[in-house]
């Protein structure tokens, strides 16, 4: 990904050769009109399944009164989930040359995303990891190799750069079978461990050279992500009031949480998109940070889907926890996206103590509607909602002075 020293000069422009083989050069930062490509679209559209598997396996567990084990699974199927994809997505902005090769072993990796979509019923019900690592063996000996072929195509410092990334892959990987060797209670601190060595992988391939990701194309590929991870909140939570309907004719009790839930996704994407992020990602340290941030943004955002789904299963008596417990399961997942949202995003962008204040008072007043009962849900989408018109309204007011200081300035 990143670190905190400057990339080589790198070739500007995508590669200009033809053929179904080309070298894996890397890419550079002044490219123009640089945007996602229909292979990364696609690649994303197939981590839908794995999240649609996270959330599903999230919300019977959280449903059946088993909170705590629930979101500690969800946080562990999730993570490997978002570092494969954030693997790919780094890598892609610095090397992407869309040829025949590279096209053949990002699809090995999207097999590995289903592979591991299709293991993670297992992990979560019974413990057993087997075809998740699979799944994530697949993903990550293709990771590897995209990574062997552009050290082959390097040399200097940016051929250790590739090199340390393809070992720093591998032996993850292997430390990755604590999962499947060691008994359950120690399947937690394996977790820990290993996503801290992964995350550090980075850190340790980048010392002395830092590949040329494009800040305009990575800011479009997390935004992209988001849009998917939203979308998928929206679906899930549509299918389960239908679902409810269907079986239960229960439309009274489930149209303050439809239009809650509908409240919160609105308000979920108006808020991240409000500003053009890129340019905050000029520096390497700066960029590093907010990668790894989305993880939190990500996870919360598709966890708001799966709380919706338990809301409605409480709605019409299916659920095994208490109301607070169900409004729990939507009012924390938004209040934590609206926190990284701010951290990650919006706070570089405010002006004023009253603007500073608007996401994480919101995150606050969210947090108190859980109290709220079976109105919950609606009252958190209208805190929410209320947020977006309260900052557009500050920004607004904003603008108007600085034209009014600026027409003053112009006529004297």
């Amino acid at each position: 990904m990143t670190s905190s020293s400057a990339p080589a000069p790198a070739p500007s422009g995508a590669p200009k050769s033809s053929g179904p083989l080309r070298r894996l050069t890397a890419r550079g930062r002044d490219e123009t009109h640089r945007v996602s490509s229909p292979l990364e679209l696609f690649f994303d559209l197939c981590f839908v399944v794995a999240i649609a598997q996270a959330g599903v396996q999230l919300v019977h567990t959280v449903t059946e009164g088993h909170s705590g084990g629930g979101i500690l699974n969800y946080a562990m199927q999730f993570f490997a989930i978002w570092w494969a994809w954030m693997n790919f997505t780094w890598f892609a902005s610095a090397y992407d040359n869309d040829d025949g090769l590279y096209r053949v072993v990002t699809l090995v990796q999207i097999a590995g995303v289903l592979v591991l979509a299709a293991g993670i019923s297992q992990a979560f019900q019974h413990h057993d990891y087997l075809v998740v690592w699979l799944g994530y063996l697949i993903m990550r000996l293709a990771m590897a190799a995209q990574w062997l072929r552009a050290a082959a195509s390097a040399e200097g410092a940016e051929r250790t750069m590739a090199l340390r990334y393809a070992c720093g892959v591998l032996l993850c990987q292997v430390g990755w079978l604590g999962l499947l060797l060691l008994p359950g209670p120690a399947r937690p601190w394996v977790f820990l461990v290993m996503a801290i060595a992964e995350m550090c992988v980075p850190l340790f391939a980048e010392r002395s050279h830092a590949t040329s990701w494009h800040p305009h194309h990575i800011a479009e590929r997390y935004g992209l992500f988001t849009i998917i991870v939203l979308g998928e909140t929206v679906a899930a939570a549509t299918v389960a009031v239908k679902s409810a309907v269907d079986e239960h004719n229960a439309l009274g009790e489930l149209l303050p949480i439809a239009a809650g839930g509908l409240l919160i996704v609105f308000s979920a994407w108006w808020i991240y998109f409000v500003v053009p992020i890129h340019g905050h990602l000029r520096s390497n340290g700066q960029a590093f940070l907010w990668g790894y941030g989305h993880y939190l943004i990500f996870a919360s955002a598709a966890a708001i889907g799966a709380g919706l789904e338990v809301a409605v299963e409480h709605a019409v008596g299916k659920a095994h926890i208490s109301t607070l417990s169900a409004s729990a399961a939507v009012t924390l997942p938004t209040a934590l996206y609206l926190l990284t949202v701010w951290a990650l995003h919006s706070r570089h962008f405010k002006v004023g103590i009253a603007q500073q204040l608007v996401l994480p008072v919101t995150a606050l007043l969210v947090i108190c509607c859980t109290f709220l009962g079976d109105w919950a849900v609606l009252a958190a989408g209208l805190v929410s909602a209320t947020a977006v018109a309260t900052g557009v309204t500050l920004t607004a007011h904003m603008v108007g002075r600085e034209r009014a200081v600026g027409a003053t300035t112009s006529a004297d």
